[in-house]
């Protein structure tokens, strides 16, 4: 393990959102992942902050709710695009993501949600924030493609706590 800073892993991040997406995994009794592509990672009240987006209807959405911590997982080394495909399309509420789906919840460091183990790059992150997105305040063109069914995101503001590579000797 390689502690990093997080502006060192951003270009790297983002890079992901566009070709499958990251892993946004949440603990507890039963830990869940589940595929995002839209985020973003910046400095927001003075500390660097991981925002991602989890639609109400997801069986993720009642975990985050109710979580203090959550982890991104990067995909460096291997693609995972299948592992990113299915994680993204079956709901935690039917299946174990975990048992024989291509990738392992692995201990993080300072949170109580995994990381996936086959991932190279990590972001622990403590929620500090929550922020429904609402019809009136969105650009109509993204309400239009992105929104067409009113189905909008909430957006959960993450200090990252920990940000390190487990894909390094």
């Amino acid at each position: 393990m390689k502690e990093i800073n997080y502006l060192d892993a951003i270009r790297e991040t983002t890079a992901h959102f566009e070709k499958g997406g990251v892993f946004l995994t949440l603990g507890g009794d039963a830990p869940n992942t589940m595929t995002i592509g839209w985020a973003s990672v910046g400095y927001m009240w003075n500390r660097p902050i991981f925002t991602v987006l989890v639609r109400r209807q997801r069986y993720t959405y009642n975990m985050i709710r109710n979580a203090e911590t959550f982890t991104v997982s990067v995909p460096t080394k291997d693609a995972l695009r299948e592992q990113l495909a299915f994680a993204g399309s079956a709901s935690g509420r039917d299946v174990n993501k975990f048992e024989g789906h291509g990738i392992t919840a692995a201990p993080a460091i300072d949170s109580n949600a995994p990381i996936i183990a086959e991932c190279g790059l990590h972001f622990e992150c403590r929620t500090v924030f929550v922020e429904d997105m609402r019809d009136g305040f969105i650009d109509p063109d993204v309400h239009d493609r992105c929104y067409p069914k009113d189905d909008y995101h909430v957006m959960f503001f993450g200090e990252i706590i920990r940000c390190y590579r487990t894909d390094e000797a």
